[in-house]
């Protein structure tokens, strides 16, 4: 029996939709879903070069433009580098609306502080108050971001009323090491900066899910991948400085691969291309970072002196630092950590 022409035609349409479904594939007539990137420089996928925009970074290589490209979906890449709960209130909720499909965001660091305890911690022991800039940010967890993500939460709620909504932690950026020349973190140092890395990720997990969010939780991915790792995701002292202490093109993927099923279901599948390693701050770079905490003011020398550390010494080692001659640079650094070894055990024994 011949198959009148209208009945052919039909089914000629029908497994062509089946086959363009069953390869994954968006007809050519149907809605691009629409997915909204807020948040911070995590979000804004600094950390893993490419940066598009001089105020927010924006790479192509963040997790954001990884999983849009991949599923076909319309980007509206509104994170920015430094932002905070405030920022994206006032600046990046304008992009939500009831036809918006996906939202993900990391947000917080800023708020407690993040940047100036990585900078607080990473000079010496005997000039260091690491310990009381990790309480600061802290006090600020505990007494303002509840309130804070309570309220932000809400909003993207309010607006975003059909939205697949995915809030992202942050990962422990170090696991015991410290292998950059100009820092000078110890490892009580590191576990204090993860502990309070954790209290941020559990108040991000306790608010999201109660505004009816999907908590994402990078840390255990991230585990074998910290500053100094021998498979990076997590940059330590990079160049340019801005790269410094957030996730590379690595990481981001890895980021992608955890937000991209909370968000749309399916997995990521990262495409194992290599990536350029992030390049170090040359030695220059690294003695005038050194030189910039001041480690000769009459405070620090004083507190050098309490913590068993000869003042002399390290001032002659600053000078030592302005040398054009690298081996001499070179030498004075490593004298450094060994004075900040020294002041970091006599300082924990009196402790």
């Amino acid at each position: 029996m011949r198959t009148p022409a209208r009945l052919s035609t039909l089914a000629g349409a029908l497994a062509t939709t089946l086959t363009i479904a069953a390869l994954g594939a968006t007809p050519a007539h149907a809605v691009t879903k629409t997915y909204v990137a807020l948040g911070d420089s995590y979000s804004a996928g600094v950390g893993s070069g490419g940066s598009t925009d001089s105020t927010c970074y924006r790479s192509p290589y963040g997790y954001a433009p990884l999983i849009a490209k991949q599923r076909g979906l319309t980007l509206s890449y509104q994170a920015c580098s430094g932002a905070t709960t405030a920022d994206v209130t006032s600046k990046q909720l304008g992009a939500l609306s009831s036809a918006t499909s996906y939202v993900s965001m990391t947000i917080g660091g800023n708020d407690v502080g993040f940047a100036d305890t990585i900078t607080e911690c990473a000079k010496p022991a005997w000039a260091s108050d690491c310990a009381g800039s990790i309480n600061t940010g802290r006090a600020i967890l505990t007494n303002s971001m509840p309130g804070r993500y309570a309220a932000l939460f809400s909003s993207i709620a309010g607006r975003a009323t059909t939205a697949k909504v995915a809030i992202g932690g942050y990962p422990h950026i170090f696991q015991g090491e410290d292998c950059n020349l100009a820092t000078f973190f110890s490892p009580s140092d590191e576990q204090g900066i993860n502990s309070a890395t954790d209290d941020l990720d559990s108040l991000i997990s306790t608010k999201a899910r109660a505004a009816g969010f999907t908590f994402v939780d990078p840390r255990a991915a991230f585990t074998g991948h910290a500053v100094c790792d021998s498979t990076e995701w997590i940059n330590g002292l990079s160049n340019p400085i801005v790269d410094s202490y957030h996730p590379n093109k690595a990481g981001n993927v890895g980021y992608a691969t955890l937000f991209s099923p909370a968000l749309t279901g399916v997995a990521y599948s990262a495409l194992r291309t290599a990536a350029a390693a992030p390049s170090g701050p040359t030695l220059r770079v690294q003695a005038d970072k050194v030189l910039a905490m001041g480690l000769t003011s009459p405070a620090n020398l004083r507190c050098a002196r309490a913590a068993g550390v000869d003042p002399a010494e390290v001032t002659r080692l600053m000078s030592a630092l302005r040398s054009a001659d690298s081996v001499t640079v070179d030498r004075a650094l490593a004298r450094l950590h060994a004075l900040d070894r020294h002041a970091t055990a006599v300082l924990a024994a009196r402790a």
